[in-house]
């Protein structure tokens, strides 16, 4: 029998789906790749399929996926970016090996060798951090409203006034606690 474990929050940006496995930071964390089976989940879901993952390259994992959420968040701020966070994402980006292919649909993918360990798939998710971070990307980084959550995210939108990480998770979640309050309030009010 299988554990049930949280689902994914996956996004069109790599890295922020990354950071995405750890969601409520700021309230009662949900760790979403507790194991290093549900990290090998994440990456193929993904598109970066391994094999394998120990409870070493798990630890590698998540060590990365804090390093990206805490230069996101500085980057989002502006804040100067902290330098374990850097070195750690620029480690991971520089001992995998990944190619980038082109698809026919004209989009860039990455590809990983038959071969390829969790170590390869993290180089390319620090690879997508570094290129959101240095600007390179059409798009925004913001963090969400949420008071529980305070994820960043990469608004692509075309406004780029994005407020929440999901609309399908923070956002309603916010919207149904202003309805409830609202409503309350008119209730207490017609008394």
């Amino acid at each position: 029998m299988h554990a049930r474990f949280p689902d994914f929050r996956l996004g069109k940006v790599l890295a922020t789906s990354f950071t995405a496995t750890l969601t409520e930071r700021c309230g009662d964390p949900v760790e979403r790749i507790p194991t290093p089976r549900r990290l090998v989940d994440w990456l193929a879901v993904s598109g970066l399929t391994v094999e394998s993952c120990t409870t070493a390259q798990l630890e590698l994992a998540r060590e990365l996926r804090e390093s990206i959420h805490a230069a996101l968040t500085a980057a989002a701020v502006g804040d100067r970016l902290p330098a374990p966070a850097v070195r750690v994402i620029n480690d991971r980006s520089t001992q995998g090996r990944a190619a980038a292919v082109l698809t026919p649909e004209n989009k860039r993918q990455w590809r990983l060798g038959s071969d390829s360990c969790v170590e390869d798939a993290l180089s390319v998710v620090a690879a997508d951090s570094i290129s959101i971070i240095a600007g390179e990307r059409d798009g925004k980084l913001a963090l969400c409203a949420s008071p529980t959550c305070r994820a960043a995210f990469f608004d692509t939108s075309q406004s780029r006034t994005r407020k929440w990480c999901d609309m399908n998770t923070c956002g309603n979640r916010q919207k149904k606690a202003r309805f409830h309050a609202n409503k309350n309030q008119s209730a207490g009010s017609a008394k």
